[in-house]
Formats: C-alpha cells, sequence, structure tokens
C-alpha cells in the first residue's frame, strides 16, 4: 500500500481557540459563500473559533469570496494543486483549535450545529463526534438524510464495526479533537476517494465516538464533487477497494474478514445501483465501468448475479435510448 498517513504536528501555544473551521476548497467558489454564511451566523468570536479556507490552487476566484467576509475568515492557497489527502493534512496542520471541523467548501451546517458539538465534546474520552446528515443535490435540495443511529445523544456502540461495514459519516458532519489527528496522523495519501471512511475508522479504533441525532449538516452531491468526479471511470470503487483494505487492517482479528467480506459486496452492489443510474443519464461508458468495478471488488455468485440484473437494466435504458433517438 503506497504511503502511509503523515504526522500532524502538535500545537505548543496555550492561547489557542476551542474551535477550527477548515474549508479545503476546489473550484466552489459558487457555493462557498452559502457554506461560510452557514458557519459566520452561529459562530463565537473569533479567540474561540477561527475559520481558515485552505485552497488547492483552484481556477476559480475563491480568494474574492472570502474577502467578501470582512477579514473573519483567514485564508490560505496552496501554491500548486495537492489532491484530496494533501489538501486535508495541509489544512489540519495549519489549523490551531482544540476541536477541528472539516468542511468541504461546497457543504453547510444547520443551526445549532456547533452548539450540539459542544455539548457532545463533554464526553472527554470522546476522540470525535458527529451527527445525521442531510444529503442535498447540487441545487441545495434535500435528497434523503442518513439512518438514526441513536435516539439521544451518547456514545456510539459497537462503533468499530458499525463504522467499518460502510461509510456512515460525511466529513461535514463530524468534528474531531485535534490530538486525535495528532496521535493518529492525517488523512491516508493513496486515498483520493474514501479517505473520511478511513480516517473514521481509525479514530474508533482507540477512542469513543459520540452520536448526535439531530440532522445539522448538509452534504452535496454533484458531478463537480470529488466523488462525482471519479465515477465515471469508476475510481470511486478501487478507491472503496483501497479502503476496505486498509480498514481490514485496523480491526480485530475475529472482526476483519468477515467485516471486509460485508463491506466488499455492499460497495458491489452500491457500485450496480450507481451504473444504473449513469445509463438513466445516457452516460453508458460510466455504467460499464461501474459494473466491471464491481464485480471486481465483491466477487462470488451473488455479486455476479447482481451484476447481471444491473446489466438487463443498462440495456433497457441503451435500446430505449436507441427507440427515442
Amino acid at each position: 500500500m503506497p504511503g502511509v498517513p503523515l504526522p500532524i504536528p502538535a500545537v505548543l501555544d496555550q492561547h489557542r481557540p476551542l474551535w477550527s473551521v477548515m474549508i479545503p476548497t476546489y473550484n466552489c467558489a459558487r457555493q462557498a459563500a452559502e457554506t461560510l454564511a452557514s458557519v459566520l451566523w452561529q459562530a463565537p468570536e473569533a479567540a474561540r473559533m477561527e475559520i481558515v479556507v485552505v485552497d488547492d490552487a483552484s481556477d476559480d476566484d475563491i480568494e474574492s469570496v472570502v474577502a467578501g467576509f470582512d477579514g473573519r475568515v483567514r485564508f490560505h492557497r496552496q501554491p500548486a494543486n495537492l489532491g484530496v489527502p494533501g489538501n486535508l493534512n495541509a489544512a489540519l496542520a495549519l489549523s490551531r483549535g482544540r476541536l477541528v471541523h472539516m468542511l468541504h467548501g461546497d457543504d453547510l451546517v444547520e443551526p445549532g450545529f456547533y452548539a450540539a458539538m459542544e455539548q457532545a465534546f463533554a464526553d472527554e474520552q470522546a476522540g470525535a463526534a458527529y451527527c445525521r446528515q442531510i444529503f442535498i443535490d447540487q441545487d441545495g435540495r434535500e435528497m434523503g438524510r442518513s439512518m438514526l443511529a441513536m435516539e439521544q445523544m451518547g456514545r456510539l456502540p459497537d462503533a468499530l464495526r458499525f463504522l467499518a461495514t460502510e461509510q456512515r459519516i460525511m466529513t461535514p458532519s463530524i468534528c474531531v479533537r485535534r490530538e486525535v489527528y495528532e496521535r493518529l496522523g492525517g488523512f491516508h495519501p493513496a486515498l483520493n476517494c474514501a479517505e473520511d471512511w478511513e480516517m473514521w475508522v481509525r479514530i474508533a479504533q482507540h477512542y469513543p465516538i459520540v452520536y448526535v441525532p439531530q440532522a445539522l449538516a448538509r452534504y452535496r452531491m454533484q458531478p463537480q464533487s470529488n466523488t462525482g468526479r471519479n465515477v465515471r471511470t469508476a475510481r470511486d470503487v478501487a478507491f472503496n477497494g483501497i479502503a476496505i483494505d486498509l480498514i481490514h487492517d485496523h480491526l480485530p482479528v475475529d472482526m476483519a474478514d468477515d467485516v471486509a467480506r460485508t463491506s466488499r459486496r455492499i460497495y458491489a452492489h452500491a457500485a450496480f445501483e450507481t451504473a444504473k443510474a449513469c445509463a438513466r443519464r445516457g452516460d453508458f461508458t460510466a455504467a460499464m465501468a461501474q459494473i466491471r468495478a464491481g464485480v471486481r471488488l465483491g466477487g462470488g455468485l451473488r455479486t455476479l448475479l447482481a451484476a447481471a440484473r444491473a446489466m438487463v437494466r443498462i440495456g433497457w435504458c441503451w435500446l430505449s435510448g436507441r427507440a427515442t433517438a
């Protein structure tokens, strides 16, 4: 496996904020103003919360968006594009707060997010806390919500198995103690997708994680996102496979193989669902890439049968398209 997570240097200054809201961006200036506004209207004073946009050498003018917030938001631009894990780790290294919220530049937080997270971190042993999340489309319309894991705020039971089986935490919904990153290192450099999934499992291996049942974060799903860009070539599926292998090594021996098999089946079937969605949009190149990647990831008879069913659906889409052409 190429690379290892890089260490995150400790902050020695005792006069530091409670919060670091680190906002990694790449070509999302159109949504960044809304993202920043969702933080600023509920942000405490600057002494308690720093807000930093960390731009990965975008082609758009994100700096002018930041400048519109009258100096409350700090701006850092990478001199060259570092890629997803590189920019995330650079943001972590720049952070000074005791609690770190990584908020992608096209995602949002709901009113009360930071107050709820502070309440969750009253559990002094918790390494991280996360809330239920709302999925939105590129225009901000709600598409659904993540499953409700618990009715009340509290430590997530059997967190390691629960989080290792599949990705359940979208990045804008989770906050992490900075000392946890300092101990465990940053995001894995081998993962340009699923880097967050591996990180949350790594944290659950060592720390309790508190769950907040309120839906207080909005995760935007759009073709221009990092995951969206990788769908057409099915690199998203390949990165899921790498993440599953890495996660396997975080798990106890009596759990690891069973969780990995389940994860591979889940993400193979997810690839087939993505393939059908691509076919409905008329993108048959992406659909076939997803089918092939899903078969490679899942293996076994159940996966092959699911792939065959997906191929039938893709065939109907292709024929329908020809019939109306």
